[in-house]
């Protein structure tokens, strides 16, 4: 199985290095085959909204820069990472840019999910997310709305499976937590691909 970590850790931002370890030590031992992606280092465009990559060029976005190939690495893969700070309940300018170059992977048409109408898949399978955020101090209603637009997102992917947690960022900061979070959902993976 792959895993895809986008690590949406900011340009002048306080380092996910120990958390992104901690991340692939946990997927590895779960038996992935694990790849980051450090988005800050990758030249990816804002998207230009043009939805060019729907009709002109279906599933393939028409910036011709990494946002392609971070895109077939995440619909190639079984899981896929969101790691970034929280900012203001969001995600980081990195990790938002590049998921805004993820709309190739959906198709423009629609179909009722649950009571609500959502894209149509283009593909035949889509990654489980999980997602981590990181705060300096922790702020319920900013952690609320973070795991509200991953479930969302993971609607919009058609994800199987999303798990999303928000950890505070400590010089003393416990692995012990993430790895547990990163069990649970690679258990639900791994079953799903049995």
């Amino acid at each position: 199985m792959k895993a895809l970590i986008l690590n949406g850790e900011e340009v002048d931002g306080f380092s996910l290095k120990h958390i992104s370890k901690s991340i692939k030590e946990e997927l590895r031992s779960c038996d992935f085959e694990v790849e980051e992606i450090l988005l800050k280092e990758k030249e990816i465009a804002d998207c230009l909204g043009l939805f060019k990559c729907w009709v002109k060029t279906p599933g393939i976005c028409i910036i011709d820069d990494y946002g392609r190939e971070a895109a077939a690495k995440l619909i190639n893969s079984e899981l896929v990472v969101f790691l970034t700070p929280v900012t203001f309940g969001s995600y980081s300018y990195q990790l938002k840019k590049a998921l805004d170059r993820m709309i190739p992977l959906i198709s423009p048409y629609f179909k009722k999910i649950e009571g609500e109408f959502h894209h149509r898949k283009r593909y035949s399978k889509y990654p489980s997310i999980l997602a981590v955020g990181v705060m300096e101090k922790i702020k319920q209603a900013q952690s609320q709305i973070f795991k509200e637009l991953v479930k969302r997102n993971s609607i919009n992917f058609h994800s199987a499976y999303c798990e999303a947690e928000v950890f505070e960022m400590a010089d003393n900061f416990d692995s012990k937590k993430i790895k547990k979070l990163v069990k649970v959902i690679s258990e639900k993976v791994g079953e799903q691909n049995d």
